[in-house]
């Protein structure tokens, strides 16, 4: 039993160490490398591929492939390309934007559905283990939090020098000249590409998940996780969808600038050498820490204020998040900037979180894997896409890149981003009413029948009139 829970956490380990090589900095590279006009469809990308990628690999983890087989394929292709980046970057300071993006989509495209596979690898081997997945899988999941840090970590601190490797907090070289470190150069996409390769070796080490052979027959519809969308006859749940889709709008924002951001202090002379504008993933790595923690007082917090006020509470985090951001300095106001990564787990895992465990409440037995892709799709898909797409479009007009720092009109923007977290926030407060137990909404018996919306003693539940 030890023996599986150890495998599993390098799995989950490796598997976000993937990830935090350059979620949070690569733009710190791809705008001086030319393409700051871009960095907002890097981060879209990530939410466009999510909407089909994810249901696509996992229809063939289902029939074809055994899951852990399929991730460690997924991350051979993502780790190649991702490689591709490396090179391309070493061999000119102003890679081709379009052979660039190429390959960066087609290594995100394989990289996102491995997210799921690795929970699906894990559940059924704790599950072919006579394990409780609900006790034994959290522990083991919050290695792949603690590989996201330390792969940001390093990636903060590493850099090469004149054929010579080595670790540092500032700019081994000096005050006005290029930083080494990889978090500003491709060297981060080679550290992620070598990582996805390892995993993909050590997948081929996991226990066997043998296919579940069935006789029953979906539709393609019912595959890909469509027949979900049903759920919006009933309003509470379409309305929280939608607001899913108006929150997911804040979740790549700050990925994808909070590093130029920070960073950009290293041009203004009185910040130049301080510790926050020198290592900008190395602070932000402060919002994956609250996130890790602040997962263990949902539980509370749900129990004594309920799902609504939970909620209301995360948008309220990302007013502050946004806010401290725009008031903040690496100075003087350095407390800002950490009270801004504090919060994030408040934002983030308070409402993911606890909206996951809200689905699977309301939603009908038979579509609550469904139901939580729907989630996922709203939130991870269509609102981060829109969001990254948007908040880019504003950062863009507001500022501009010189050299390798985007200069402008920061307090502007990270303004913008926390009025519109506080007008969705209160919209939400005011809209969304949900009813104690199930949405017992006046619906047809028929599509009541449909959507497998059945009380506790198996009876459908229709209103009376």
């Amino acid at each position: 039993m030890k023996n599986l829970k150890l495998r599993l956490i390098v799995m989950n380990f490796l598997e976000f160490a993937v990830w935090g090589a350059y979620l949070t900095c690569m733009s710190n590279y791809v705008g001086p490398a030319g393409m700051g006009n871009l960095v907002a469809w890097f981060y879209a990308i990530q939410g466009i591929v999510s909407i089909f990628m994810p249901a696509l690999m996992g229809i063939i983890a289902d029939k074809f492939i055994q899951p852990q087989r399929l991730l460690g394929l997924c991350h051979l292709v993502a780790g190649i390309f991702m490689c591709s980046l490396w090179w391309m970057g070493c061999n000119s300071p102003v890679p081709d934007p379009t052979l660039f993006v190429t390959c960066y989509t087609i290594s995100v495209a394989f990289f996102m559905p491995t997210i799921a596979l690795a929970n699906t690898a894990a559940f059924r081997n704790l599950n072919d283990a006579g394990m409780d997945t609900v006790t034994a899988f959290p522990p083991i999941r919050i290695f792949g939090t603690i590989g996201f840090i330390a792969t940001m970590w390093f990636v903060n601190c590493a850099y090469t020098l004149d054929g010579s490797f080595g670790f540092s907090i500032s700019n081994p070289v000096g005050e006005g000249s290029v930083d080494p470190r990889f978090q500003f150069n491709q060297w981060q996409f080679f550290v992620s590409g070598v990582l996805s390769i390892v995993l993909f070796l050590y997948s081929f080490t996991l226990p066997q998940c043998p296919l579940v052979k069935t006789n029953k027959k979906t539709s393609l519809a019912e595959s890909l996780g469509l027949d979900a969308f049903k759920l919006f006859k009933r309003k509470t749940l379409a309305v929280f969808f939608i607001f899913s889709m108006l929150l997911g709008m804040c979740l790549q924002v700050t990925n994808g600038y909070a590093g130029p951001y920070i960073a950009h202090f290293k041009s203004v002379v009185e910040y130049a050498n301080s510790f926050g504008a020198n290592n900008p993933t190395l602070l932000t790595s402060l919002s994956q820490i609250s996130e890790a923690f602040c997962i263990l007082l949902i539980p509370f917090f749900l129990k004594r204020f309920g799902i609504k006020i939970v909620m209301f509470i995360s948008f309220m985090a990302w007013v502050f998040r946004f806010g401290c951001f725009g008031l903040g300095n690496p100075g003087s106001g350095l407390w800002l900037f950490v009270i801004s990564m504090l919060v994030y787990g408040v934002a983030f895992d308070f409402f993911n979180v606890s909206g996951a465990l809200f689905i699977e409440r309301e939603a009908p037995k038979k579509m609550q894997a469904s139901a939580q892709g729907l989630f996922m799709l709203m939130t991870n898909g269509l609102g981060a896409t829109i969001g990254t797409l948007s908040a880019g479009a504003i950062i863009d007009g507001l500022c501009h890149w010189e050299g390798e720092y985007l200069i402008g009109e920061w307090n502007t923007a990270w303004m913008i981003f926390a009025g519109f977290a506080l007008v969705v926030g209160i919209l939400f407060l005011i809209v969304f009413n949900p009813k104690s137990g199930k949405d017992k909404e006046q619906i047809s018996e028929d599509e009541a029948a449909d959507m497998g919306a059945t009380s506790p003693d198996g009876f459908t539940e229709i209103e009376k009139p």
